[in-house]
């Protein structure tokens, strides 16, 4: 039994903050210069009292209401989140009931950032193709923007929230396809992607809440999420182009066969990188982070669903999707549209 993806359907919260917005609240910040290198305008920006968990519904409703497969007979509920609605209960558990899905249902919750979407159909394909789920819905939802100071120049421009539901189930005709796999983890660089304080390790007090400037004048606290952005690119040039040749090689693909290279949408920058890295033209390249930024574990899903309502990924085209960032985490698949 061959397992593949259904249907994509995603969420952007209403409110919109573009770089115009950014450059009046910032004066000394070059935003042109950033748009020009990192391709990003604009970011969809959660509600104080909007979650992780009210984005997954809103994209999972959407994809429901679809009817792909009757409700009654989806079997397992995946949620990828580092922005949970609360430390426990899972929220997995508590989008069961507001979906109004069966008690039937196996639910979790896994904490994944920007390979998060691919460990999540990593896990969809087991799932179905063990026979212990008939259909698995996968939603991956962040709001990273809740963890970013308000005057860190290094982030703040860089993230945006949204969430993306995938139904994974068996394959018809080969259609949605998920193919083979390739993990890799390097906890080593767990401390060049975090938010220092918050859990178990070191709760939040005074001490952690206190602010500080650092070299480049980005303000932030040991609250807040803080990113090593030479450090992140060092890891993805490394990591990266070995990890799509593995999995070309896997699947006894060439570039060539490839139709979209779907990579977790970091920034233009670091995406043309890894193109000219890897030789692989622009064209193939999906980019559809432009006005809402990096959505973190719902970037790869997002560009998917975008690039269908365009007509530009059609049936029958292959797809490389390739995730990587925060823990260090990465993963890569091959998808047949």
């Amino acid at each position: 039994m061959a397992s593949g993806i259904l249907g994509i359907d995603y969420y952007l919260p209403e409110r919109v903050e573009t770089n115009d917005d950014l450059a009046r609240e910032n004066a000394s910040w070059l935003m042109e210069r950033f748009e020009v290198k990192c391709g990003i305008s604009a970011r969809h920006i959660a509600a104080p009292d909007e979650t992780a968990g009210d984005l997954g519904w809103h994209a999972a409703r959407k994809l429901l209401d679809r009817q792909l497969v009757p409700a009654d007979e989806i079997d397992f509920l995946l949620f990828c989140t580092q922005s949970p609605d609360h430390f426990l209960p899972t929220t997995a558990c508590i989008l069961q009931d507001r979906l109004g899905l069966g008690k039937h249902v196996g639910a979790l919750d896994f904490n994944l950032g920007c390979s998060g979407y691919i460990y999540g159909l990593f896990l969809a394909k087991q799932f179905v193709e063990s026979g212990a789920a008939r259909n698995v819905l996968l939603i991956t939802a962040e709001t990273y923007t809740k963890f970013i100071h308000p005057r860190d120049r290094s982030v703040r421009p860089i993230f945006g929230d949204g969430a993306a539901a995938t139904l994974i189930g068996t394959a018809e005709n080969s259609r949605g396809l998920i193919g083979q796999f390739v993990l890799g983890t390097d906890g080593a660089g767990a401390k060049n992607l975090i938010v220092p304080s918050g859990a178990a390790r070191l709760p939040r007090s005074a001490e952690t809440a206190r602010e500080y400037t650092d070299i480049s004048g980005c303000v932030r606290s040991r609250d807040h999420l803080f990113m090593d952005g030479m450090a992140l690119m060092n890891f993805t040039m490394d990591t990266v182009p070995g990890t799509l040749d593995a999995l070309l090689a896997k699947e006894g693909l060439a570039k060539d066969d490839v139709d979209w290279f779907v990579y977790h949408q970091a920034n233009r920058f670091m995406m043309k990188h890894l193109a000219n890295a890897s030789e692989i033209p622009w064209e193939k390249m999906v980019y559809s982070m432009e006005d809402i930024g990096n959505t973190v574990s719902a970037s790869i899903p997002i560009a998917m669903a975008r690039y269908r309502d365009e007509g530009q990924i059609v049936p029958g085209q292959k797809l490389a999707l390739v995730g990587f960032g925060v823990g260090y985490s990465w993963g890569a698949c091959v998808v047949e549209w």
